[in-house]
């Protein structure tokens, strides 16, 4: 029997009533739920981080609550069937975001290239097979120029090519029949296209429109805001603030898309998005994730995180000159508090820069950021016990510098 008729047989499969009774010791050695006193980090010399930043795809994006943490451990001992589990959880997402479907994807990244992909082939066999060579011109996806940004190699990864316009005009004379797709940058700098108008070109020429909104959340309104204006797929990573695996995401919207959109995913065999796996565990965690943070008490978590603010700022004025202020970023991605730290480099004889560099050299290593003449501190990604060891050692620095 060839491997693909096993697989396709396993959908219909029940589980069988005496399975885990009959492989518990099996299941207890490969994965075991108690937790583990090994320290990893430790044992493979690896240096652990305090982000005093923002969540950044090399510093492991967040850290994952603990109701994330408690899906995947709960889940690691069984096996799951991952075409009901991804139809289950993905029916869940879609009740909880209030659209047609949603699936869960390996990042943002990867649902840019499953949405591309999903618009090119909807659900021909044959394309899907051939992706990203099919034969022909290339399929176009219109974006606007200031739109550009290093992730749209997600877009081109399929094999389409990307159109750039910079008027509402310029897009109307860009749409022809090998349009596929109309991709906004919702944390662009800048819109020469509103969102309104660029709904309203794509619309109107029956082009399929996505929205990557990775880091858009905080406020947890940006969960609903896009599909409601009319987006017919939209984005967010999971590994950010939302807190959830960090090789999750989320890409929802359009029933038809999205059919269309797994179909080119794992765990079908060989489409272009098969080697974007996601494993059960991160399925579970990703859905723990979203529960949580849309039912989070948002006020309380952001008066929290003004209140850690505030404390790093009161150990640090004491050294004479230092003064701070809390600046939140007017978004739409990273828009929660930081603390902007400044002083008198004539009285402390250091820079933000420097500061920055000897926070991360230090022991423990902490990431900071400078901006012109500020140090910016963040908050929001470090645990309680962390804030006065942040506020110290910057302290520390800064005192030495008199």
């Amino acid at each position: 029997m060839k491997r693909r008729d096993i697989l396709k047989g396993l959908i219909v499969l029940p589980v069988a009533g005496g399975l885990h009774g009959s492989t518990v010791s099996f299941i207890e050695t490969v994965a075991s739920p108690q937790q583990t006193k090994r320290d990893f980090f430790k044992e493979l010399g690896v240096t652990p981080v305090i982000n005093a930043s923002v969540t950044m795809t090399f510093l492991s994006g967040s850290l994952m609550m603990p109701e994330v943490l408690e899906a995947i451990n709960g889940t690691a001992h069984d096996f799951a069937n991952m075409y009901e589990l991804q139809d289950k959880v993905g029916a869940k997402i879609a009740e909880m975001l209030k659209c047609e479907a949603a699936m869960v994807t390996s990042g943002a990244a990867c649902a840019i290239v499953l949405g591309t992909a999903a618009a090119i082939t909807g659900t021909d066999a044959e394309k899907i097979r051939q992706l990203p060579n099919l034969p022909g011109p290339r399929p176009e996806v219109i974006m606007q120029k200031k739109h550009r940004y290093l992730f749209d190699q997600a877009v081109t990864t399929t094999g389409a090519k990307i159109i750039e316009v910079d008027t509402v005009q310029e897009m109307k004379e860009a749409m022809n029949q090998h349009t596929v797709m109309a991709l906004f940058f919702n944390g662009a700098e800048e819109s020469s296209i509103s969102h309104e108008d660029f709904l309203s070109v794509a619309q109107e020429h029956r082009v399929p429109t996505f929205l990557d909104a990775a880091a858009d959340v905080p406020p947890v309104e940006n969960l609903f805001k896009f599909q409601k204006m009319g987006f017919d797929l939209v984005t967010f990573s999971g590994g950010k603030m939302i807190r959830g695996p960090q090789s999750a995401g989320l890409l929802f919207g359009r029933k038809d898309l999205i059919h269309a959109a797994r179909l080119n995913h794992s765990p079908n065999e060989a489409p272009i998005g098969r080697p974007m796996k996601v494993n059960k565990e991160e399925m579970f965690g990703m859905y723990a994730a979203l529960k949580s943070y849309i039912e989070r008490d948002h006020e309380k978590e952001w008066q929290d995180w003004l209140a850690r603010a505030k404390q790093i700022g009161n150990r640090l004025q004491v050294i004479p000159t230092v003064k701070s202020e809390v600046y939140v970023h007017p978004g739409p991605a990273n828009a929660f508090p930081n603390l902007n730290v400044y002083w008198d480099k004539q009285k402390v004889k250091i820079t933000p820069k420097e500061v920055v560099a000897a926070l991360k050299s230090g022991s423990p290593s902490i990431v900071a950021n400078s901006k012109d003449n500020l140090l910016v501190v963040g908050v929001v990604l470090l645990r309680p016990d962390q804030v006065n060891i942040v506020a110290d050692r910057i302290k520390e620095i800064l005192k030495k510098a008199i």
